[in-house]
């Protein structure tokens, strides 16, 4: 399953890894579309509060860009720098490089819209 991110008109594509937190999230979306603000962090990260908690599944990790992680249960992150902690893994980007990945996060804070595709 893939789920979708749309951030000022670009869609970004990720696969979901399988795992009770990722299929928490298939259910929120399987409702329709999740709008999500995030902030930028440490030039490394932009995340966003989902409202909610996840069943999580936490393992001592260090992403890459392109990681979409859980955080603390109720925090979606997108990646585009390394960090090493403990994270729930949720996805990875498909179809963006890191550099087109900073390009389309851009800087300061985002607005993204979440929502279900079938694999390809």
């Amino acid at each position: 399953m893939m789920m979708n991110m749309e951030v000022n008109g670009t869609n970004i594509q990720i696969k979901l890894y399988d795992n009770s937190s990722a299929e928490a999230v298939k259910q929120l979306l399987k409702k329709g579309p999740f709008t999500i603000s995030m902030k930028d962090y440490a030039h490394m990260e932009k995340f966003g509060s989902f409202g909610m908690q996840f069943p999580t599944n936490d393992e001592h990790i260090t992403t890459e860009a392109g990681d979409v992680i859980l955080s603390e249960g109720n925090l979606l992150v997108i990646y585009y720098a390394p960090n090493t902690w403990n994270f729930t893994r949720l996805g990875k980007v498909q179809n963006l490089s890191e550099a087109e990945l900073k390009k389309v996060l851009g800087k300061g804070n985002i607005t993204v819209t979440l929502t279900l595709t079938e694999e390809e």
